[in-house]
């Protein structure tokens, strides 16, 4: 298994609401590298402002792996979504979501779909919608396969969209898109507020997933408050998870601290629970 650090690319706005490492990409590699991280999550909003041969050489050089580009930005800071009542709107989303497919394939990574999916709305019946969304992740699909790339379809709380909420209803999606290369993501934090028992979630949806995020329940580092991670790594194990664990969370107090809590957590856990 590998630990990871959600980074920003120097295209996404900084901002505190920003779940990420921000900065420039050299300085941020170098230190989470020093801090013992194996790989990086990139956050980004417009890969065509990067130097993609820059990022990939900077990751290697700090012995990082790239594991997956999220697409959040896309709609967290420009409003995009493939289920907008607008159709430029839900193209624009889609193109946007085919770039950051190409820039994950020149690094050799995966990609992520959250908020980008977009919510259930008064415009649309929801049957409109979720066709919306299946129509959208085939298309993306097809792209990304062609490019050997998968999509992890992420479950989000209901306080940030009404659509997708819970694993039941992420793995109904998959079975409904119903290609190869769309899988599951597993955030805990989400699964926290929507699963009855987020460890039998774990145990009953885990042949679906392809990545997790890490945060404890009140989203800053591992570590921080309540969420037993020895037992969360020690479900993910026992499912037959070997992959990457990602943090998302809020950099409080700094980004320095928060980086530094959560490896202070997640390392004795890697090598308790893993033997790594």
């Amino acid at each position: 298994m590998k630990l990871c650090y959600q980074v920003a690319t120097p295209d996404v706005a900084i901002a505190d609401s920003v779940t990420a490492y921000q900065g420039p990409l050299e300085n941020s590699f170098q230190t989470l590298a020093e801090m013992g991280y194996d790989g990086v999550e990139l956050m980004t909003l417009n890969p065509s402002e990067l130097d993609w041969d820059f990022v990939k050489s900077e990751a290697e050089k700090n012995g990082l792996t790239v594991a997956i580009v999220c697409t959040g930005e896309i709609f967290g800071q420009l409003g995009l979504s493939y289920t907008n009542p607008d159709e430029a709107n839900r193209k624009e989303a889609v193109s946007r979501t085919k770039e950051i497919i190409d820039f994950a394939s020149h690094l050799g990574a995966n990609i992520n779909i959250g908020r980008i999916r977009g919510q259930y709305c008064s415009q649309l019946t929801k049957a409109q919608t979720e066709e919306l969304a299946v129509q959208a992740f085939q298309e993306l699909s097809d792209y990304a396969a062609e490019k050997n790339v998968k999509i992890a379809l992420e479950t989000v709380t209901i306080m940030q969209t009404n659509f997708i909420n819970t694993m039941e209803e992420a793995v109904q999606m998959i079975k409904r898109v119903d290609r190869p290369n769309f899988r599951l993501m597993m955030d805990i934090f989400h699964m926290n507020l929507e699963e009855k028992d987020m460890y039998q979630a774990i145990r009953d949806y885990s042949e679906y997933n392809i990545h997790v995020h890490l945060a404890d329940n009140n989203r800053r580092y591992p570590g921080q408050c309540g969420f037993d991670f020895e037992k969360i790594l020690t479900t993910f194990k026992e499912c037959g998870y070997d992959g990457n664990f990602c943090t998302e969370i809020f950099q409080i107090p700094s980004m320095e601290a928060a980086a530094q809590g959560a490896i202070k957590c997640l390392k004795p856990l890697k090598a308790k629970v893993y033997n790594q």
